[in-house]
């Protein structure tokens, strides 16, 4: 698949002039930045800072990088996970049946995921954490956490061929907590007991993956303005905060949506938005329509640095795909038990997490959608161009993904959250010339629904079960995507 990497190198403000939106030729994804050296991703840049918590001498690291030295907080803790059956602390060269840790008392942390080493092995078992309140000392019950993060980068892409991704659960949103005791068993795995002749542990099923460990996420502190959206850093509004080069970068590719800096992109009326189609066009967006404009009037969106994005903390530059044929709506499976005014909380951990722990080179969603209905800028490189994300593996080319924050299994989706949905993928693939009740045509790179190579046929508005073998987007929230197509096709005028 192919993907087109621009370099941040050399943006000033005077990028806020209008850009083009079709990527400008450059070269591939994850190599040299034109004009300059290849950008060092983070995680490579935090190696050096972290051997401890890669070699497992260490039960408890902070993975420190450029954030950890800037004006913007957020960290992570790496604890490793040991045999519980031999008891805590006795390390083994096998991965065991079962390991975990005690209850024990760590910095703050509000979201909590399992890592190791290997991303295509898999996790065969359950993951439970349980957390202790940071403000009441208040033990929560077990929660399980999804043990397949089915979202991914496409096979022979630079981001997953990096070297530095790895397994992982998905992430879950605990809020502000300084306590945890974790528990991983492998399916079918019984748990050490005692009988009158002393302790025994039947033979377990297959062992869990190497190199296990708790990563604890620090999304850093945060007040919301105007509703949940932008963030405060330290008593600072977003706004008032200085532009880094990587900042200045990633506002940059708004341009001509909105100024330098702006914590949001605002809504416009269908008549401003199809104006500006038509700029947008002129200044290089290619779109199949030639006829009457189909689109829905562009939502309002909570820019990056609105969320509190620690620019960073990503790998430099952008990588872009052709277009924008279709749409996958994904759930994040981090819980419902977060308020609206903590979406932006919940946001920069899922980031830290994407990128930290499961070693991918930014988030892996280009639009983020909280339970009141707020959509916000996932992937940097620009909300209107083709940003290639890693959320449907075998389907990121040609492709966006939307995650709404929440589980969806058996919760339904809040209907602002349906309406913002309908409301982006209407103004979205509007600028791409997509009907939200279409169907579209996508070529697999390889996953494990669709062999590499094979032309799919999929609706212009699709689930992420849809291109993977998944729950995922939750079943409730599949079952209402029927609605979300023929309200977005509505917004469009069709």
């Amino acid at each position: 698949m192919r993907g087109f990497l621009v370099s941040s190198i050399g943006v000033t403000c005077a990028a806020a002039l209008a850009l083009p939106l079709t990527p400008p030729a450059a070269a591939a994804p994850g190599g040299p930045a034109p004009g300059g050296a290849a950008p060092v991703p983070a995680a490579a840049r935090s190696a050096a800072s972290e051997p401890a918590a890669r070699s497992g001498a260490s039960e408890t690291t902070a993975r420190s990088g450029a954030s950890e030295t800037s004006d913007l907080p957020g960290s992570t803790q790496s604890l490793r996970l040991f045999p519980l059956a031999r008891g805590r602390g006795s390390a083994t060269s096998a991965p065991a049946a079962e390991q975990g840790l005690g209850r024990r008392h760590v910095r703050h942390f509000s979201l909590v995921g399992v890592v190791w080493d290997d991303p295509d092995t898999d996790l065969h078992g359950r993951v439970q954490v349980r957390t202790r309140a940071a403000g009441t000392g208040a033990w929560s019950g077990w929660q399980a956490l999804q043990t397949h993060s089915d979202d991914a980068a496409d096979p022979g892409t630079a981001e997953r061929a990096s070297g530095r991704v790895r397994g992982s659960t998905a992430p879950l949103w605990v809020g502000d907590s300084d306590g945890v005791e974790v528990r991983v068993r492998a399916e079918g795995a019984p748990r050490a007991g005692e009988t009158g002749r002393g302790s025994h542990a039947e033979p377990g099923a297959s062992p869990l993956p190497s190199g296990l460990r708790l990563d604890l996420v620090d999304p850093g502190d945060a007040s919301p303005a105007r509703g949940a959206a932008p963030a405060v850093h330290r008593g600072a509004p977003a706004a008032a905060r200085p532009l880094t080069g990587p900042a200045v970068a990633a506002s940059a590719a708004n341009a001509g949506l909105a100024p330098l800096g702006a914590t949001e992109i605002p809504a416009l009326d269908r008549a401003a938005t199809v104006r500006e189609m038509s700029a947008l066009r002129a200044g290089g967006l290619t779109s199949t329509q030639r006829a009457k404009p189909y689109i829905g009037p562009r939502p309002r969106i909570v820019t990056r640095r609105g969320w509190g994005a620690d620019e960073g903390l990503r790998e430099g530059g952008f990588v872009f795909t052709k277009k924008v044929k279709a749409a996958f709506v994904h759930h994040t499976a981090t819980g419902n038990g977060y308020s609206c005014s903590q979406a932006a909380s919940v946001i920069r951990g899922i980031y830290r997490y994407h990128v930290r722990s499961m070693g991918w080179r930014d988030i892996g969603y280009n639009f983020l959608v909280d339970k009141c209905g707020n959509i916000y800028e996932g992937r940097a490189g620009g909300v209107a161009k083709p940003v290639m994300g890693a959320h449907t593996l075998g389907f990121n080319s040609n492709s966006m993904g939307i995650a709404v924050l929440g589980t969806f299994g058996s919760h339904k989706p809040p209907a602002a959250a349906l309406r913002a949905i309908a409301r982006l993928t209407a103004w979205k693939l509007g600028l791409w010339g997509g009907n939200p009740r279409g169907k579209t045509y996508l070529k697999s790179a390889g996953g494990n629904l669709y062999r590499k190579g094979r032309n799919v046929r999929l609706n212009v508005i699709s689930g992420h079960r849809d291109g993977f073998l998944t729950e995922c987007p939750g079943r409730q929230l599949y079952r209402k995507l029927g609605t979300a197509r023929s309200t977005a096709a509505r917004y469009q005028g069709r």
